[in-house]
């Protein structure tokens, strides 16, 4: 069954950086689009990034484009978001997903970043 544990995630401050990992199982990897999503109070999952299944294409949400990037490792069947500059903005739970959707969601990784 798919299983996307996404981990990385902390306590920050504005300007600081993370990088989130997700690792994945149970389906072809290195089939798929993949996709980071940010969750945050009252809001839905957006999307904040995605890559093409052999990594040669990326997208952003405006927003973070220049300040985050997307990688992928098809031999680990992992992708990877190095975050940079951060803003409080940033906050939120990031999930890691394939497109087109497969459940289960994982559980998320929590990302504070303080002002």
């Amino acid at each position: 069954q798919v299983q996307l544990v996404e981990s990385g995630g902390g306590l920050v401050q504005s300007g600081g950086s993370l990088r989130l990992s997700c690792a994945t199982s149970g389906f072809h990897f290195s089939g798929y689009f993949m996709r980071w999503y940010r969750q945050t109070p009252g809001k839905d999952r957006e999307v904040v990034a995605g890559i093409s299944d052999e990594g040669n294409r990326e997208i952003y949400e405006a927003s973070v484009k220049g300040r985050f990037t997307i990688s992928r490792d098809n031999t680990k069947s992992m992708i990877f978001l190095q975050m940079d500059n951060l803003k409080p903005e940033d906050t939120g739970v990031y999930y890691c997903m394939t497109a087109p959707l497969r459940d289960p969601w994982g559980q998320g990784t929590q990302v504070v970043v303080s002002s």
